[in-house]
């Protein structure tokens, strides 16, 4: 992740003032903690729940250097996840997919069955069996 020239001189100017270099940590680490906790909240939902809590920590990555090492190490899981998904044998890769699935599934059903009492299997089964 490189900054560009334009983007980096910007907040060196900001950072070159005490009152700016403290604004931009107060600004960037707020605004970091609410679209985090966004993420967090969505991640049961089916959606970017977890693209979501990424960005919010490359948002604190432009001003903590604790978060930019924890962006770089997901990255790099992420990116050697994904290689060795690509690498398997396509009965495998369904596996995985299916197991997915089904792990996204309970989650949409148990979200909607505790938040507004809807109880999506029964609805899909009467609505199969033409119940």
């Amino acid at each position: 992740m490189t900054d560009s020239p334009s983007r980096t001189g910007f907040l060196d100017r900001i950072r070159a003032n005490p009152t700016g270099r403290l604004a931009l940590k107060i600004g960037v680490g707020i605004l970091g903690t609410l679209v985090v906790v966004t993420g967090i909240i969505l991640i049961p939902f089916p959606g970017p729940g977890w693209a979501i809590v990424i960005l919010g920590l490359a948002i604190w990555a432009v001003e903590f250097t604790w978060a930019k090492r924890l962006l770089h190490f997901t990255r790099r899981h992420v990116q050697a996840w994904t290689q060795w998904i690509l690498k398997q044998p396509l009965h495998l890769r369904a596996l995985i997919g299916l197991a997915g699935f089904i792990f996204i599934s309970a989650v949409v059903w148990l979200s909607v069955k505790l938040t507004m009492g809807i109880d999506l299997a029964s609805l899909i089964w009467n609505f199969i069996t033409g119940k």
